[in-house]
């Protein structure tokens, strides 16, 4: 029996699949009478009993190793396609997280989405969603890792595009999907060229070719970029790093798992696929420029921000800088961890501002204050996620930090800055969104503020929990270093950063309006963290002016040039046989003629041309 749940393991994502196709009858109107609410129950169903196999499975495959289910899916010539899984404790324990989160999340949107006309079809989407990040997680071929990622890219733009009567919302969708896509192509000529080198696609194949591979320098930086570009895309990270905040447009419940697990599963194949990128010095160097760039751009852009989720998808990209850093540095233990613990407090915290949004209607922050009493729910929920995120012993994250820093402590110190400045940063950050939102005075749209009604408040409070036993289950599973090994001096430095960032985040003047400075350099600095350094606009003067004096040219040469050489032939064949209708005569010895005299003259235009 214990075999069987470990075999079946691979069909952990269908369970997400088949909620997405019991929502059907309620998202494409076919059943009206029983409203939306019964295909998101279906759905929750399925969710849970994909997190319920998973769990049976997880505990069943400790006494055992790793084990690989794969099947051939298309064979020719060098080249073999395979559909494989791969079933470990740590790939069980990952898909354990992403159903777990992913079920919080759909019971929070019962609640937060209470009223939505549209319920089935989220609800559907929320499986496909599912589905495709399990698939991620468990599968063990590049290709199948490919096609999954395209699976995620597809619900990205169908969740943030969920209220499509908005035009701002399609704006947003439109550009998220469009900005993934550019790493995603990447990522594909990456694919096609390991398939060539390697002829296989399986990641156990692809580490056994490495040891023997024989790349020119050129051809392995090359291949190393092509394969950063996807994950790149999918976590956010410079320069493709401008969708996640307009992802922001969907709805909250979509953005709980965006900012958690789904960036987590794009940064999982980067982890998987550093065997290989690390055959190219320059490809490992850009990923730690990505990230460090990534890492302090974000987390400076975040703190000018007046939107309460932009604020936070900033955040998510900066905390994903690290884990680039990791990789980059050939730390993938350090990656894992940091991914693990970031994703609980994150989607703990996003259901805390997914409360204040649904009471308040408002994400302004220049709009809530004094939220702090009204909502003691809420608060507790944000404390508790805030603690979790940033470097404040013993909670998850600090643990990632800590080991980090330790790592890097001797031999590169700038690095050991990056993190540190990153955790003052999100501290300082944290702080001031705490004092905005439920400190002060409370705002005409915060002033009539309730807690949240059970189905929001019971997976708040239920990751809350999670939130503080998460270094329990890290030492009961040997994931916490031994005291003795602990560096003091940068145990000491961590927890000093945060709670330096938290007195400046206290203690900054701040007002409701976050009026502009009337100091003109102020306002300057002001302006460039808000519009995030103007990359939107850099973009638009160089990349889309670019694209767009392109697409005028192709344009212009396919409407004057193409199409004007061949209705210059119809035109002259038109005119050519309207002319030679009055030349007919019927008479034999008068066609014999014009043939003669024009093969003639073609036969001169040839001797002519030869001479």
């Amino acid at each position: 029996m214990v075999d069987f749940w470990t075999q079946s393991g691979w069909l952990i994502p269908v369970y997400g699949l088949l909620g997405t196709i019991s929502t059907l009858p309620w998202s494409t109107g076919l059943i009206r009478q029983t409203g939306q609410r019964p295909a998101a129950y279906l759905n929750l169903v399925m969710t849970l009993l994909a997190f319920v196999h998973g769990a049976i499975a997880f505990q069943s495959i400790q006494g055992q190793g790793t084990q690989e289910l794969n099947w051939n899916w298309f064979q020719t010539t060098g080249l073999t396609l395979h559909v494989s899984f791969e079933l470990s404790g740590l790939s069980l324990g990952i898909v354990l997280l992403i159903t777990g989160l992913s079920f919080l999340a759909q019971l929070f949107a019962l609640g937060y989405l209470e009223k939505d006309w549209a319920l089935g079809r989220f609800f559907g989407l929320m499986g496909f969603f599912e589905a495709a990040m399990s698939g991620v997680i468990l599968s063990s071929s590049l290709f199948l890792s490919y096609s999954l990622l395209e699976m995620l890219t597809v619900s990205t733009y169908l969740l943030v595009g969920f209220w499509y009567a908005q035009p701002l919302v399609v704006t947003a969708a439109r550009d998220a999907f469009l900005t993934k896509r550019i790493g995603d192509v990447l990522l594909l000529m990456g694919v096609i060229a390991l398939s060539a080198f390697a002829g296989s696609l399986r990641f156990n194949d692809l580490y056994e070719w490495v040891k023997v591979a024989d790349l020119a320098p050129l051809a392995a930086t090359l291949l190393g970029v092509a394969l950063i570009a996807g994950p790149t895309g999918k976590c956010a990270q410079f320069p493709l790093h401008l969708w996640l905040d307009e992802a922001m447009e969907g709805p909250n419940p979509a953005s709980i798992l965006r900012n958690s697990v789904v960036v987590t599963c794009g940064a999982y194949v980067l982890i998987r696929l550093q065997p290989i990128v690390v055959m190219s010095p320059t490809a490992l160097a850009l990923l730690v420029f990505i990230g460090s760039v990534t890492a302090l751009g974000a987390s400076f852009v975040a703190i000018a921000q007046v939107d309460i989720k932009r604020t936070f998808s900033y955040s998510t990209s900066a905390y994903l800088g690290l884990v680039f850093i990791a990789v980059g540095t050939e730390w993938p233990g350090v990656a894992l961890t940091l991914l693990l613990t970031h994703a609980i407090a994150k989607a703990l915290l996003f259901m805390s501002v997914g409360a204040i949004i649904v009471t308040t209607n408002s994400q302004d922050l220049t709009e809530l204050g004094g939220l702090g009493s009204k909502m003691p729910a809420t608060t507790v929920a944000y404390i508790t996620a805030a603690l979790g995120l940033v470097g404040i012993f013993p909670l998850g994250c600090f643990w990632g930090y800590n080991l980090g820093i330790e790592f890097f402590w001797n031999d590169q110190p700038a690095l050991v800055v990056v993190f540190l400045l990153v955790n003052l940063l999100t501290a300082l950050n944290l702080t001031r969104v705490f004092r905005l939102v439920f400190w002060g005075a409370a705002q005409p749209k915060s002033r009539r503020a309730p807690e949240v009604a059970w189905p929001m408040a019971v997976p708040m409070m239920t990751l809350v929990v999670v939130t503080l036993v998460v270094p329990l289950g890290m030492h009961r599973m040997d994931l916490l270093p031994p005291w003795e090994y602990i560096n003091l001096t940068a145990f000491g430095a961590l927890i000093a950063s945060g709670v330096v960032g938290m007195v400046i985040g206290a203690t900054i003047p701040l007002s409701q309006s976050l009026a502009r400075s009337a100091q003109k350099p102020v306002r300057i600095l002001q302006d460039l963290l808000a519009y995030d350094f103007y990359t939107e606009k850099l973009y638009r003067l160089t990349v889309v002016w670019v694209v767009e004096r392109l697409s005028f040219a192709s344009s212009w040469f396919d409407r004057y040039v193409v199409d004007g050489l061949v209705n210059s032939v119809g035109l002259a064949s038109l005119m050519g046989g309207e002319s030679l209708k009055y030349s007919i005569s019927g008479r034999s010895q008068g066609y014999i003629l014009t043939i003669v005299i024009g093969v003639g003259l073609l036969g001169l235009l040839m001797t002519w041309t030869m001479w």
